[in-house]
């Protein structure tokens, strides 16, 4: 057996629990944040239902639905909804830019280790920057 076959690296599957000391790639990280923020948008979708409803309803079920951003709702601080909304924010925001960078991937055939990278970034970075922008909208900074 020659040195070079004693050093060749080993290729295996981690487990769950090794995943916070694996070193992911950009493109893993948007994948793996894709799928959460697919999972967070269906998990809030009662929410999103309630949001809509209550404020296309009436006008009075709009000012209560407003009014929820300012003095909370059912015992849950004002702050708490804010927050959530803008997990919501994000989710869809994340989802949508990584799905259109799937989708021009698939169209233009960008494979190569380099484009998904600097993709990679421009998804990560794109909707952090937008949900900061929201966000900042949402708690009344500008």
């Amino acid at each position: 057996m020659t040195d070079s076959a004693k050093t060749r690296p080993v290729y295996r599957n981690i487990h769950v629990s090794q995943i916070v000391s694996y070193r992911l790639p950009p493109a893993g990280w948007v994948s793996i944040l894709h799928r959460v923020s697919g999972v967070v948008m269906f998990v809030l979708l009662p929410f999103v239902i309630w949001m809509l409803d209550s404020s296309l309803t009436s006008e009075i079920s709009y000012d209560a639905f407003t009014n929820v951003f300012v003095a909370g709702f059912a015992g849950i601080p004002a702050v708490l909804v804010k927050l959530v909304v803008l997990g919501l924010i994000w989710a869809y925001l994340h989802h949508f830019i990584a799905g259109v960078r799937h989708l021009w991937m698939d169209a233009t055939h960008s494979v190569s280790k380099a484009q998904g990278q600097s993709s990679a970034y421009v998804t990560l970075g794109l909707s952090l920057a937008l949900t900061v922008l929201l966000g900042a909208k949402l708690f009344g900074l500008y």
